[in-house]
């Protein structure tokens, strides 16, 4: 019997007293040799246990029955061509390649004597011939999806939990018509949890639904529903519920899966407090404000979820993410669940959290969060967890935001730049061309460089980066209380350890940069308000204009235009020749100190063809030139463009290429239009026509 108190069975640690020494030698067992064997015990019994067996009873098996079982067993495998009772090989007087054959005929047979074993071999073969698609016509493709489907219709759910045969149906659904997938999605109704936690099954959950079908969605979504705290923590099922979460569900339905992590009631009860109109609200707050006395079990069952996953090293679902945000927003700033909050994200050992939260919409603004209500210790640790990963967060949809904020949260500048600016502009000369000429046209990584030199302006963040704005003006506020420095002086501060590597790569690579828009804008920028030595910057910009400006540069892979025939190289230099930008406010050219002077460095490349460039498309660029104060060939400019007033007279009142192109498609359009309502021409709009700039010129002369 067990002793009391401690159930049969249980394990429990020997007492001081009763453990034994692993260098002692082992006991030996005592054998009381007057004891008589178990057949004299037996047949000295009077007699009380006849008529029972002691295979019945669970008793050893008796010598006498032992030799019975040996030589029925030797029958056996005679009988069965050399196996034991449990189908194992007798290797007994074969040799290696016969046991090798037999083996092999065994594992046949097995597979034969399973369900479905011979539809399952002809599914292999068929699919065998399907995955190679450059291989099979399509009429023969379509022949052998068209008898897999014969084969798996009305057996899906025996296929698809077996890894090899759950393949076949991938590819049936993979050629399948919309009527087919609706009709296996339809078949495998009521089993789809159950094959999210399969390790192979859960594959064909995602093709199914990649096939953007609304109704595949609507039908296999809700069947998640009540089960996301189960699902979310399996190793199997939870990718396949973010990516479903992620990808895949309408707001409605991200809603609900949501909820789910504020408690059990927003597993049973789909539509409660935050919800109106048949909709439901993932929003904390709302449900907060709505039933204050449920906030403490709620926060508890959400953090409870957000600990076991973060505990699991589980940290890159989106979900996650969302349901972390709603924690952090409705928690009061100060207080001591913050703070714990707080400790539980950082202490995370290899910062896998932090570094997955960075490229999540969710996830990145509670990073940012994170650094404007931590301390400089907070602080400095986050940024130590992006180590090796600010060059990948740059050019994220969402990480690049948390470059932002730390130009915009960290005092230390120092450790601000010596951090970052390593990896986004390049740790050599030949790495620092190629990341910047990346960060200056990628339409995320611009930022990251730019907004130093524009701010939150909407040239740099356009209606796309709207959530950017929102983020930072969020900051922005916060800050106020939470970091010292001025933002100006640390914005100059950031400024001038860029500097030296900005230049430097225009000095280096201007072609590349002064052949995009995003270029040039970042050219103009650095070159107006970048400390340091430009003096070879703005040489090597000012080459890039020399030659025809008609002429084309023919390279292998591309056509080179010349830079004034391109809207945005005649802007830059226009910009540059200025030495400023145009305030609306003051209404004039607000000049950096020290002066540019880049009149006197550009016309030397440029007078050559100056009449070139005063009736083509960057006209305004000779104008900009009699117009700057401290040009110094201003009389030989204005000689030249005297002799070819016939020239600047014919551009200013024809009507240019793109004039052209413009009143042909309005034409066109306004025709189209009065053909469909069956209505006359309305009067003509007057359109200006001639080059502006050639037409100022001789207003200049």
């Amino acid at each position: 019997m067990a002793t009391k108190g401690i159930k049969a069975g249980d394990k429990r640690k020997a007492s001081a007293n009763e453990r034994i020494s692993s260098k002692a030698p082992p006991k030996k067992a005592k054998i009381d040799s007057k004891r008589k064997p178990l057949e004299d015990e037996l047949s000295d019994d009077n007699g009380e246990s006849s008529g029972f067996s002691d295979s019945e009873d669970g008793g050893a098996a008796l010598e006498s029955q032992r030799n019975d079982a040996q030589k029925e067993n030797k029958f056996n495998k005679a009988k069965t061509g050399g196996n034991d009772n449990n189908g194992n090989l007798d290797r007994t007087g074969m040799t290696s390649r016969e046991s090798h054959a037999k083996q092999k005929q065994l594992a046949q047979e097995r597979k034969a004597a399973k369900p479905l074993a011979d539809e399952l071999a002809r599914t292999k073969k068929l699919w065998e011939k399907l995955r190679r698609k450059s291989h099979v016509p399509k009429d023969e493709r379509q022949k052998l999806v068209d008898e897999l489907f014969t084969i798996i219709t009305g057996r899906i759910k025996d296929f698809v939990l077996k890894h090899d045969a759950v393949r076949a149906v991938q590819t049936a659904i993979k050629y399948s018509t919309p009527d087919q997938r609706k009709q296996i999605a339809k078949e495998l109704q009521g089993t789809y949890a159950q094959l999210a936690e399969s390790r192979y099954a859960k594959f064909l959950i995602g093709k199914l639904l990649t096939q953007n079908d609304n109704e595949i969605r609507d039908i296999i979504i809700p069947e998640f529903y009540g089960k996301v705290r189960k699902l979310i923590n399996h190793p199997e099922a939870s990718w396949i519920l973010d990516d479903i979460y992620r990808g895949v569900a309408t707001k409605q339905q991200k809603a609900i899966m949501l909820r789910e992590w504020y408690g059990p009631e927003f597993s049973l009860f789909k539509q409660g407090a935050g919800a109106a109109d048949g909709e439901v609200s993932p929003n904390l707050s709302q449900i907060l404000e709505a039933e204050p006395s449920k906030r403490g079990p709620i926060l508890k069952h959400l953090l409870d979820m957000v600990n076991s996953l973060i505990q699991k090293k589980m940290t890159g679902f989106t979900i996650l993410h969302d349901a972390m945000l709603q924690y952090f927003l409705n928690q009061k700033e100060g207080t001591a669940e913050q703070k714990e909050f707080m400790e539980i994200i950082k202490e995370d050992e290899n910062g896998d959290l932090l570094k997955n939260m960075a490229f999540t919409k969710s996830g990145a603004r509670l990073v940012c969060l994170l650094l404007a209500y931590g301390s400089a210790k907070d602080r400095k640790q986050i940024l130590k967890v992006y180590k090796d990963t600010f060059q990948l967060m740059c050019g994220d949809p969402y990480g690049h935001v948390i470059i932002l904020a730390a130009y915009d949260l960290i005092d230390d500048t120092v450790l601000t730049s010596k951090t970052i600016f390593p990896e986004i502009l390049g740790k050599n000369e030949a790495k620092e061309v190629e990341n910047i000429i990346f960060c200056a046209n990628d339409l995320n990584a611009r930022t990251t460089i730019l907004y130093l030199f524009e701010g939150p302006s909407k040239a740099l963040f356009p209606a796309s980066h709207a959530q950017d704005l929102e983020i930072l003006k969020e900051i922005h506020e916060i800050r106020k209380t939470t970091s010292k420095k001025d933002p100006e002086t640390r914005r100059k501060e950031l400024i001038a350890a860029a500097s030296s590597q900005l230049l430097a790569a225009i000095t280096a690579s201007p072609n590349d940069l002064v052949s995009t828009s995003f270029g040039c804008q970042m050219i103009t920028d650095v070159l107006l308000t970048a400390s340091g030595d430009k003096s070879e910057a703005l040489e090597a910009v000012a080459a890039t204009a020399a030659g025809e400006p008609v002429a084309q540069e023919a390279d292998e892979t591309y056509t080179r235009v010349h830079i004034s025939q391109t809207p945005h190289g005649g802007k830059m230099f226009k910009t540059l020749i200025a030495g400023g930008r145009f305030d609306k406010e003051a209404g004039k050219v607000v000049t950096v100190d020290p002066p540019l002077k880049f009149a006197d460095i550009l016309y030397p490349h440029i007078k050559d063809h100056v009449v070139s460039w005063a009736t083509g498309p960057s006209s305004f660029v000779p104008l900009a030139l009699l117009e700057a104060e401290d040009f110094s060939s201003k009389a030989e400019l204005k000689k030249t463009l005297s002799k070819s007033k016939k020239v600047l007279q014919q551009a200013a009142t024809e009507e240019t290429a793109e004039q052209k192109a413009k009143r042909e498609a309005h034409e066109k359009e306004a025709e189209s239009k009065a053909g469909k309502k069956g209505k006359k021409k309305g009067a003509k709009q007057e359109r200006a026509v001639g080059n502006a700039g050639s037409r100022l010129l001789l207003e200049k002369l």
